[in-house]
């Protein structure tokens, strides 16, 4: 029986364009995998305990997964996505498998197709297509598989290659999965990232209450411009301890600013006492997104900004269910004006890496790829979200690669919950760079030689050198 995967996938139709793609794919497609930014959960490699069941791992966690699956009328309470008042969802994993399997056919053409299929071939060993005949079989084969000690969460680590995993935790997390995993002697490199959302957003939930534990953490004065300031340079330093890197930050635009210090004390002592002017409280975002650079500057983290998201759109659903529930939607995002209060400040530093992302695609060629090949401090971060696919990594390539090139920008980066499927986005991303290059080679614009060595830098050599790896 063929598998559910071609190996020429994503390259050429024909031609020499497709032989040069699988030449530059064979050359690279066994690297280790750098996975600088991520949402996996450290307590998986610290406890290093069976994944639960099937559709735990693949579908529950997975917001590409369900909301595909509720736009076409599933609920996700029997997707078993719990809610926060505690009211009853499905617990069946069988009964989730099911439902999903039946509905697999909603995700033809998408890029979780690819993925999927991928983790279902290449992991379990599954080679028959999934619909609702065959889900009993291949939940059955997954189960199976999951109770080995070769399917735990260090075991895989290991099998996929992976050199390094970065998760992202916020700036009140105490950090005891990582504790736990260096405590272990486990050789996996599992480091964090530092994402001060909740206490640099005065919209996010709690915010000033997160403000009173960050001063409790910290032992600083979070009443005070000044002590607030040196409650982030210490939790910085205590993630830095943890292997951190980088930073994050998920603003719902890039707009930065630059107070004088008079003027920044004065707009922290109106949001510390609860301003409700929306004005005031786009200041003070714009703002930390500058203290935050600023303070990269100082202690070396890479700073990313992952902006651009109306985050929990339906308020239905985020009031029943929370964060992270597939109703993040792009929005137009301006960086040329947005950010020239932070470049003015700090954007010529050539030892200081800020990575741009976007989800708005015509900014590309407008904005990003002129700003990132020009200022030393920006770099541009891949296709990210709903462009983690490959139009979307067809289209970044296209469209930033006359401005900016290929060395201001950082790789790959996979950016996901789902464990099992990171080697097949890595897959799918060094699939569509070889293709890129290899039309680049066909219509004699780049030299074969020197698309092999850029195929190895796309796959692994920037994304290490960009995050300080």
């Amino acid at each position: 029986m063929a598998g559910l995967t071609d190996p020429d996938l994503l390259f050429a139709a024909e031609g020499r364009a497709l032989s040069i793609a699988r030449d530059l794919h064979a050359g690279i497609k066994d690297l280790p995998i750098i996975s600088p930014h991520g949402h996996t959960d450290p307590r998986w490699y610290a406890l290093n305990e069976p994944f639960p069941d099937p559709a735990q791992l693949l579908v529950v966690p997975d917001h590409y997964i369900f909301r595909m699956l509720f736009s076409q009328g599933v609920r996700l309470e029997d997707l078993g996505v719990s809610t926060l008042d505690g009211s009853p969802v499905e617990t069946d994993p069988r009964a989730i498998w099911r439902r999903f399997a039946e509905h697999y056919y909603l995700f033809r053409g998408t890029p979780t197709r690819l993925w999927l299929d991928h983790v279902l071939e290449h992991l379990f060993g599954i080679e028959e297509p999934l619909n609702a005949s065959t889900a009993s079989r291949h939940y059955d084969t997954i189960a199976a598989l999951l109770q080995r000690d070769d399917y735990r969460p260090r075991a895989l680590f290991e099998r996929f290659n992976i050199e390094v995993i970065a998760t992202t935790e916020g700036a009140l997390d105490d950090l005891q999965w990582h504790k736990t995993i260096r405590d272990s002697g486990w050789q996996g490199r599992v480091v964090t990232a530092y994402r001060p959302d909740a206490v640099v957003d005065p919209d996010f939930e709690g915010f000033s209450a997160n403000l009173d534990r960050l001063g409790e953490i910290t032992g600083c004065d979070t009443g005070t411009w000044a002590g607030y300031l040196d409650a982030h340079r210490q939790r910085r330093a205590f993630f830095k301890s943890f292997g951190a890197t980088s930073s994050d930050h998920g603003h719902p635009t890039a707009e930065t600013a630059n107070l004088s210090d008079a003027a920044a004390e004065e707009l922290f002592n109106r949001i510390r006492r609860g301003s409700d002017d929306e004005r005031e409280r786009k200041l003070f975002r714009a703002q930390m997104l500058t203290e935050m650079a600023k303070m990269s500057r100082d202690d070396g983290l890479v700073m990313q900004i992952h902006p651009g998201s109306w985050r929990n759109h339906s308020p239905g659903v985020f009031q029943r269910f929370g964060r992270d529930k597939g109703f993040d939607i792009p929005t137009r995002t301006d960086y040329v004006a947005a950010l020239k209060p932070l470049l003015d400040c700090v954007g010529l530093e050539r030892d200081l890496s800020i990575i741009l992302f976007t989800l708005d695609e015509t900014s590309y060629a407008r904005e990003l790829a002129p700003l990132a090949g020009v200022y030393p401090a920006l770099k541009l971060g891949p296709a990210w979200w709903f462009h983690d696919s490959p139009e979307g990594m067809r289209r970044f390539r296209e469209m930033t690669t006359e401005t900016a090139g290929f060395y201001n920008t950082v790789g790959f980066n996979d950016d996901t919950r789902a464990f099992p499927s990171i080697p097949a986005r890595h897959d799918v991303a060094r699939r569509v760079d070889c293709a890129f290059l290899a039309r680049l080679v066909a219509e004699h614009r780049l030299r074969e030689d020197e698309a092999h060595e850029l195929a190895r830098e796309l796959a692994y050599t920037l994304a290490k050198k960009a995050y300080r790896l």
